[in-house]
Order: structure tokens, then C-alpha cells, then sequence
């Protein structure tokens, strides 16, 4: 089930049945409330391809959607497609462990050079950039995208996922949050009075926007990481103007220079918190040196909304994977299971508690591990006999295992950003983890009241006995 480029796995999401073909969507508001309503975050929805967008030639098209399912997710990351959660994050697990990294190989040509354009043939609007949200302050071509920038000092190459809003034909503005590995790239060319070169990529692999969005190590390539998942080195081409790599299948293109002395008024954009807390702002200006792109391109979107309860979306199961990984290298003994929810602002950890303070330590270290730590505000701990999955189970743990006095802790000034909605805006940067013990107390673990529950095998038999009544429950 690999696959080469988008095309191809737009292809194999089809004979999957997992594809949804939309003509006539507008690009002003219509395309975003279709995604909301229909994709975004809704579990085992299709991805849906765009085309026909009003006001453009059919083949312009705009994808939403990628990885809304569990197939999907495995589809992308390499992995067999009949696979189940727990399958998916051991499997995340041992890559983390031992992870594999091949180089990006140059090529001479690809089909991202079938339409190449320079200085005044430059024109951004010729695709169907989408107004995702009401209040937005523009029209973002960047959500699913990658951004490619180059370490001024050591020259490693970093891929980030940053928003990108369209000013004018040739100019662009990419918001990098603090923190960032492609922010501090950009300071270090401004502290020494210089440009720093970008490449932005609208259309591509969604593998390479799925790891440009995940927290790999400061001076790891990611592209290294890609090709080590494939088992196959990433395919570039050499950009002529920046001098760097560009996926050599990717749908749109551009190469340009982040000015350090011009600036223009970025956002609001409506961000994966569910707000937007981050505003509007000047952000230096991207001039655009040169656009390529395919012959009947496609935008891959990833246009945020008010995040859902789910644990199973594939960045919240890679986001657990990584967790749990960071957990076990610090020495954290017997974490059974992690769930990310609400887009990292809620991690739950399951143990089988071992020692006392077992519990507080897994906590404090999910909390400020570096997959857990930008953005996070609660950190829940359960027994092994809770399922993290579950938020019901996860919230009458809580209710039931938690004495307030005794099985919180607040940790102040840890890792935030701009996005935090919770944070006045004089004061973003910091913001406080509140660490909530929702384990039966160690101390007395023997002697707490047994919990009502049905024996693995009593469920068996009644799955057996009464599947047709479970199946026609579960229609």
C-alpha cells in the first residue's frame, strides 16, 4: 500500500472507499464550513477533494481531511491499514526507539518544475486560496503545508507545518510561534542583518506535513526521518534561488527570502485552540522569488476549528507515542497507555503503580517531557485499570479516586505560546500544568473499595451469547 506523491495516495484513499469528490464550493467561507461540519474532527470521515471551486478552472483543487481516520493514518505513515490504535502507537513506539533516517536524494527534475515562474509571472491568486474562517484577516494558503528553512550556523535543514497567509501576488506571511525550530533559524539571519531563506510547499507527500508538525529534536532533518519511515530517500530538487531542497513531487511551490526589515499586518486566524488568541500582528514580509507548481495542483488544507474530545486522530496517537516514549527514557516504570486530547491540552496516563510518588512522577514528567510540554495545561494520571481512551472512564476516575487537597499539584511558568487563549496577551509565554493524582492512593492501594466491573470473560460470553443485539447497537 506505498505510495509516491499525493496523486498516488489520493488514489489508494479512493479504492478504499475513504475519498469524497465535491464540485462548486466557494472558496470564501463555503469550503471551511463544509470541512467543519462534515470532516474536520469527525472520526472516520472521508477526505474530501475540492474541485470546481468558484471562480477557477476545474483541476485547482483544494483536499481537507487527511487523516480523519485510523486507514488513512496507516495509509500514510507506512503502516498495514487493518491496524488497531494500540498497533498504531507500538508501532510509533519502536520507531521512536530506533529511529531510522536516510538522506533526501537530488534529482534533476520532478514534476513540481512542470510550471515554473518568476518576477512579475508571479501570481499566488491564480489558486483557490481559501477564507477559511469568519473572522479572519485573509486568506491562508498555508495549513497543510511544510516550510523548509536552513540553520545559518551548522546547516541543518529543518521542515516545519507554519500558517501562511497570502498578502498580494507575490507576497506572503509565514507566523512562526516562539520556540519554533524555524523561528530560531529566522532570528539568527535577522541578528546578523541578513534574509533568511525560505521554501513553502502548499501541496505535498502528507507524511511531509505530518512530521513537519511533530516535535522531532532540535537539529534533526525531518526529511531525513520521512525517508527513514518510507524506507526510500524523499526525492528534491535544488532551488536555485535559496539554495534548498524542494520535494520534487510536491503540487506547489515557492522559494522566497523572510525580510528583516519590512512588515505587515498578519491574522487574526482562527487556530487549533478554538480561538484566536494570538491576533493580529506585523510579521516581516515574505517576498516570493519563485512559484512552481503541477499541472492541475492541489492545496492540502488543514484549516483548524473548536478541537473535538477524541483521543484517535493520528496527530493525538503520534503525539501519545511520543509521550509515552519520553516517559519510559527518563525511567518512568510501567506506564500502561497515554491519550492526547483537545490538540495537546490534556494528556492521561495510565500506570500500574510500583512505589509511592510513582503516580506524581509520571505526571511532572508527561507535563515537561518535550512532546508534552508547549501548550499543555492538565496532566491526569490513572490506574491500569482505567482506559485512557475513554474519557467517561478518565472523568469517573477523577470524580472518584481524587481528593482535591491531596492530588494536585500546579507547576508555574512553563512552556506557552501566542496561541494560549487563557493568557493575556502582556503576559504570553508562561502559563501554569496542573498535575491531577487520579490513582487510588498508594498508601492505602490495598484497602480501597473494589470497583464494580465485568470480568473479561462474562463480557466474552455475552458477546457470543447476544452478538446480534451488540451488533445492532453498534448500527
Amino acid at each position: 500500500m506505498s505510495y509516491r506523491d499525493l496523486r498516488e495516495w489520493l488514489e489508494q484513499v479512493e479504492h478504499m472507499g475513504e475519498l469524497k469528490v465535491l464540485d462548486g464550493a466557494d472558496w470564501n467561507l463555503e469550503m471551511g464550513t463544509i470541512t467543519a461540519l462534515a470532516s474536520k474532527g469527525k472520526a472516520d470521515s472521508p477526505a474530501f477533494l475540492f474541485d470546481q471551486i468558484k471562480g477557477y478552472p476545474k483541476g485547482y483543487r483544494v483536499l481537507v481531511g487527511l487523516f480523519e481516520s485510523l486507514r488513512r493514518s496507516a495509509l500514510t505513515t507506512n503502516l498495514p491499514v487493518d491496524i488497531t490504535r494500540h498497533e498504531f502507537i507500538d508501532a510509533w513506539r519502536k520507531r521512536l526507539s530506533n529511529p531510522q533516517s536516510i538522506a533526501p536524494i537530488t534529482v534533476s527534475s520532478g514534476p513540481i518544475l512542470e510550471n515554473v515562474y518568476d518576477g512579475s509571472d508571479i501570481d499566488l491568486w491564480k489558486f483557490p486560496v481559501p477564507f477559511w474562517h469568519e473572522k479572519d484577516g485573509g486568506r491562508y494558503i498555508g495549513t497543510g503545508d511544510i516550510v523548509i528553512t536552513r540553520d545559518p550556523d551548522d546547516g541543518w535543514i529543518n521542515m516545519g507545518t507554519y500558517r501562511i497567509m497570502v498578502h498580494d501576488r507575490d507576497t506572503i506571511a509565514i507566523w512562526m510561534s516562539p520556540g519554533k525550530h524555524g523561528r530560531i533559524h529566522r532570528t539568527k539571519y535577522f541578528e546578523n542583518g541578513k534574509s533568511c531563506p525560505v521554501v513553502a510547499c502548499f501541496g505535498q507527500d502528507p507524511l511531509l506535513h505530518l512530521i513537519a508538525s511533530k516535535p522531532e529534536p532540535f537539529g534533526r532533518s525531518e526529511l531525513d526521518y520521512v525517508g527513514g519511515i518510507k524506507g526510500q530517500a524523499v526525492e528534491v530538487i535544488k532551488g536555485e534561488v535559496t539554495g534548498l531542497p524542494i520535494p520534487a513531487h510536491a503540487e506547489i511551490a515557492i522559494e522566497g527570502e523572510i525580510l528583516p526589515r519590512e512588515s505587515k499586518i498578519e491574522g487574526p486566524f482562527g487556530e487549533w485552540t478554538g480561538y484566536y488568541a494570538s491576533g493580529e500582528r506585523l510579521e516581516p514580509v515574505v517576498k516570493v522569488k519563485r512559484l512552481y507548481h503541477r499541472n492541475n495542483p492541489i492545496i492540502t488544507g488543514s484549516p483548524p476549528f473548536r478541537p473535538t474530545g477524541r483521543s484517535d486522530g493520528c496527530s493525538d496517537l503520534i503525539r501519545s507515542a511520543y509521550i509515552r516514549d519520553q516517559l519510559e527514557k527518563t525511567g518512568v516504570p510501567d506506564i500502561i497507555d497515554v491519550a492526547s486530547y483537545y490538540n495537546r491540552f490534556m494528556t492521561v496516563v495510565s500506570i500500574r503503580q510500583r512505589y509511592a510518588g510513582h503516580a506524581r512522577q509520571a505526571g511532572l514528567v508527561a507535563s515537561q517531557c518535550h512532546a508534552g510540554a508547549y501548550l499543555g495545561r492538565y496532566v491526569i494520571v490513572v490506574d491500569d485499570d482505567i482506559d485512557v481512551t475513554d474519557i467517561n472512564d478518565v472523568l469517573w476516575a477523577m470524580c472518584t479516586r481524587v481528593d482535591p487537597v491531596q492530588s494536585v499539584e500546579i507547576i508555574r511558568r512553563a512552556w506557552s505560546g501566542p496561541l494560549d487563549p487563557a493568557i493575556p496577551k502582556d503576559k504570553k509565554g508562561f502559563s501554569s500544568r496542573m498535575i491531577i493524582d487520579a490513582c487510588r492512593p498508594y498508601e492505602w492501594l490495598k484497602d480501597f473499595p473494589a470497583a464494580v466491573e465485568i470480568s473479561a470473560q462474562q463480557k466474552d460470553a455475552a458477546m457470543r451469547n447476544w452478538r446480534e443485539l451488540f451488533d445492532r447497537r453498534e448500527k
